[in-house]
């Protein structure tokens, strides 16, 4: 069955083509042929009936005001970016501060040794970039991730973490193998002391089979501990590898709640070359990581517990509405991701919507926001008024009867307009996650052209995270073009 047409790439010559996402066999397919290589079809989404119901979420965006280029439609994915034709603002961005590494792992989206030269933007280059990023219209960009390669071999992150939270960004990441964390407590200390919020850790599982760095992650999570450095685990999941540790890392994870705030699953992408066998064997999509989580954890945390990103576009609504100023609006693409919380509790953990019907939820958020559109201020009243109603309705619709810390979050952070209790909410509250990142076997452009996680090149662009790391490879052009030396 049909369900949409869109277009994609051939897998083979990365032209690109006419491509339909369709129903079959209870799975949903990516099907397209090349003039030159023929036909080919590929798994898009095992599960249709949660396809679907994701769909119920889409939500389109208008992009940013002040884009970087400005192209015809037909022109994506070779036109980056960001062009007029993107439809996401930047939620996170993604610097590249060095390629090189420490580690050779070998399912890595960077791979300094394969390159033979060093990419490795100067600070004032990646001052621009932040910068770049900051003058983003209508909402500057929220969220820096610095990246690699391996950040922590530059000697200088700290004055650039130091730097990006002068510059305004309320929100600055690392992603890190750990290696240098675990090694030099006084690093995550300087950190930490620099103005870095968060640890994007890379932890493929819990035994040294799935994770062969295990005890450099445990040693790097205490040192992280030590300094209160919240932490994310960031599993790259592979078919007949780590998949069926998901439960465990999540156990993991709840045990180790005080420096652990979340787990962002990764399923496999393709970026290499890869045979129909690779595919066959490995190929995990973001319904078989939920499917296997509701089975390892015995039912506790269900697929359907799991919400698309856009499902918090109410509260973007909301907070617009109420103060009058634009707000980052979480438009990527509903099949890119899910995402729950669950509370870690003393008798297990309770996942958020067993505190509050999510969907009555929702609505009462929206309920709220277009009240709020009307102006004035009986109407700022009565929606407060109304929405405190509604979302107390929705609490005491949840199926736990402790409902308490969540409605204190709503509480505090929603009408008391106080943030600061997002922190308290984070910890005994864990974030869990899943992005899948597209490559050349399941390009869809309808999804490039939705996508928020964006990185910022020395050239003054901003390419969408699959562009920059499949299809065109935009990584492999800007490393060559801004390369500084061979390597020794």
């Amino acid at each position: 069955m049909l369900i949409k047409k869109t277009r994609s790439l051939c897998p083979t010559c990365n032209s690109v083509v006419e491509a339909e996402i369709v129903e079959e066999e209870g799975k949903i397919w990516l099907k397209r042929t090349c003039p030159a290589h023929g036909s080919s079809r590929h798994l898009y989404w095992s599960d249709a009936r949660m396809y679907h119901r994701f769909q119920e979420y889409d939500a389109v965006g208008n992009g940013i005001a002040n884009p970087q280029n400005t192209a015809p439609p037909e022109s994506c994915p070779t036109a980056c970016g960001l062009c007029n034709n993107h439809h996401s603002m930047t939620l996170l961005a993604n610097i590249d501060l060095t390629n090189r590494c420490n580690l050779d792992c070998d399912f890595c989206f960077a791979n300094a040794r394969a390159c033979g030269f060093v990419y490795e933007p100067s600070f004032d280059e990646v001052v621009r970039m932040l910068q770049l990023l900051r003058d983003e219209k209508p909402v500057p960009c929220p969220a820096v991730q610095f990246s690699g390669g391996e950040p922590t071999m530059r000697e200088d992150l700290a004055d650039i973490i130091r730097k990006a939270k002068a510059m305004g960004f309320p929100q600055v990441q690392i992603a890190s193998n750990g290696v240098k964390l675990a090694k030099d407590p006084e690093l995550a200390r300087q950190l930490k002391d620099a103005g870095l919020s968060t640890v994007y850790l890379h932890f493929d599982g819990v035994s040294p089979e799935t994770n062969p760095y295990l005890k450099i992650h445990i040693q790097a999570l205490e040192n992280l501990k030590n300094v209160g450095l919240g932490t994310v685990l960031v599993p790259t999941v592979i078919r007949g590898r780590n998949d069926k540790e998901l439960g465990d890392i999540i156990r993991f994870a709840v045990a180790n709640i005080a420096v652990v705030r979340g787990i962002n699953f990764q399923p496999v992408a393709f970026t290499g070359a890869a045979s129909d066998e690779d595919l066959q064997k490995s190929r995990i999509t973001i319904p078989d990581v939920l499917a296997e989580i509701e089975e390892q954890m015995g039912g506790v945390l269900k697929k359907d517990d799991f919400y698309p990103v856009p499902c918090v576009l109410p509260f973007s609504d909301l907070v617009e509405a109420y103060t009058g100023r634009p707000q980052v609006r979480f438009t990527a693409h509903q099949h890119c991701g899910a995402a729950t919380y669950i509370f870690a509790r003393e008798d297990g953990i309770v996942p958020v919507n067993r505190m509050v019907d999510v969907d009555s939820f929702f609505e009462s958020i929206e309920q709220m926001a277009e009240t709020l559109k009307k102006g004035g201020t009986i109407n700022k009243y009565k929606a407060l008024l109304e929405g405190v109603k509604n979302m107390h309705n929705s609490v005491s619709k949840g199926e736990q009867a402790a409902t308490t810390e969540f409605w204190k979050l709503i509480s505090k952070g929603l009408i008391g307009q106080n943030f600061d209790a997002l922190r308290e909410f984070h910890w005994n509250a864990l974030f869990i996650g899943t992005m899948h990142f597209m490559d050349k076997y399941n390009y869809d452009l309808e999804r490039v052209q939705r996508c928020c996680i964006h990185y910022a090149t020395p050239d003054g662009k901003l390419i969408p995270f699959c562009t920059y790391n499949s299809g065109p490879v935009y990584r492999e052009q800007v490393w060559k073009k801004f390369a500084k030396k061979p390597e020794e």
